[in-house]
């Protein structure tokens, strides 16, 4: 079985340790430990006598609720089946550009994305010390015909990157798109979403998971914000009912459980900070500051070979960086789990 490019292939893990696939303690994906809700279980219970028709072509209720989390108009909100299927769709917006910029290390489905409708692709690389990476853009030929595409915060390194120093690019790139993945994980007091300015830039498109703060990879869902024309166009390009019945209630569920998500603000900092402080004094290891639900680990070691003892020694899996060619064999990432399993990751690799 190949190794996986993406993080929680759980499948591939339980054949290298030789376990269940629900024996292993997973931190290559990051997912949050609290969720699902049980607002988002109950709503998909409720929907299920609802299987033998179709969704609404138009999701009307869930766009509703978006716009109501998101204080915008329903036709600036476009839902897709996980942010993936947007991506596709903004893949093919980049590529009628002459060039689009990434910054680096870049999440794997950007590549492949890009590479599916051959747009040209030029790369800058962020700094892992400073994090300063408009300096690096700065020296790149800057015109009106290219894109920029980034995620904030950015994964795998987990910087939080300000929404005045994202700004001045809406007037240089023909097209903006911020991938805001991992923003919810962010209180609201210190989120840096470009949400608030989207209606003021034609050029600019966000996205946005419901997986992830809530714990439903499984279901498939996130959704682009962007000027409706652009959404209208993106509707034309894609197959009908990319959202399913149980998807779509377990979102409008989900985006009104205020009390999950102020029990996710509440966990995640001190959580966070527990597995950074205890990575930080095993020899050989160098966590890296991170806004995130995870942190970016640099190992003095080679991380695939620690991945392998982790799954066949403690049945513990986590996200080697072999995908993100810029990092290689020397960091990996490990989602932040609740106390006692990050515990038992740092046992593990104090042993190790």
């Amino acid at each position: 079985m190949r190794q996986p490019a993406h993080g929680g292939n759980l499948a591939w893990a339980a054949a290298l340790a030789g376990c269940p696939p629900d024996a292993i303690l997973d931190f290559s994906a990051s997912i949050s430990p609290l969720g699902p809700p049980n607002s988002a279980i109950a709503a998909i219970l409720s929907q299920i006598g609802n299987l033998k028709h179709y969704p609404d072509p138009n999701y009307s209720e869930l766009r509703l609720a978006l716009s109501h989390f998101h204080q915008l108009a329903p036709e600036w909100i476009l839902p897709g089946n996980g942010s993936a299927e947007l991506l596709t769709l903004i893949g093919r917006e980049l590529a009628q550009l002459a060039a689009t910029i990434l910054i680096t290390p870049a999440f794997g489905d950007y590549y492949r994305t890009l590479k599916s409708y051959n747009a040209k692709v030029l790369e800058c690389p962020l700094s892992l010390v400073t994090g300063h990476w408009s300096l690096v853009i700065g020296h790149l030929s800057l015109t009106k015909d290219k894109g920029l595409l980034l995620n904030n915060p950015h994964n795998p390194t987990g910087k939080l990157f300000s929404r005045d120093s994202i700004l001045p690019y809406l007037e240089q790139f023909a097209l903006v798109v911020v991938d805001e993945a991992f923003m919810d994980f962010v209180p609201p007091n210190e989120e840096q979403s470009l949400i608030p300015v989207v209606q003021e830039y034609r050029n600019l498109v966000i996205l946005r998971s419901l997986t992830k703060f809530y714990s439903l990879p499984g279901l498939r869902l996130g959704y682009a914000i962007a000027h409706p024309d652009c959404l209208a166009k993106w509707q034309l390009w894609r197959d009908p009912w990319p959202v399913n019945t149980l998807a779509a209630a377990a979102a409008i569920a989900a985006l009104q459980d205020t009390e999950f998500q102020q029990q996710t603000w509440a966990w995640l900092p001190s959580a966070r900070n527990q597995l950074f402080q205890g990575l930080a004094e095993i020899p050989g290891l160098q966590p890296q500051v991170s806004a995130a639900n995870f942190l970016l680990v640099e190992s003095q070691q080679s991380t695939s070979q620690l991945q392998q003892q982790l799954l066949k020694h403690h049945q513990i899996l986590i996200r080697d960086c072999l995908s993100f060619k810029e990092l290689g064999d020397r960091f990996f990432r490990v989602a932040v789990r609740e106390e006692s399993d990050n515990q038992r990751l740092l046992t593990a690799l104090s042993g190790e």
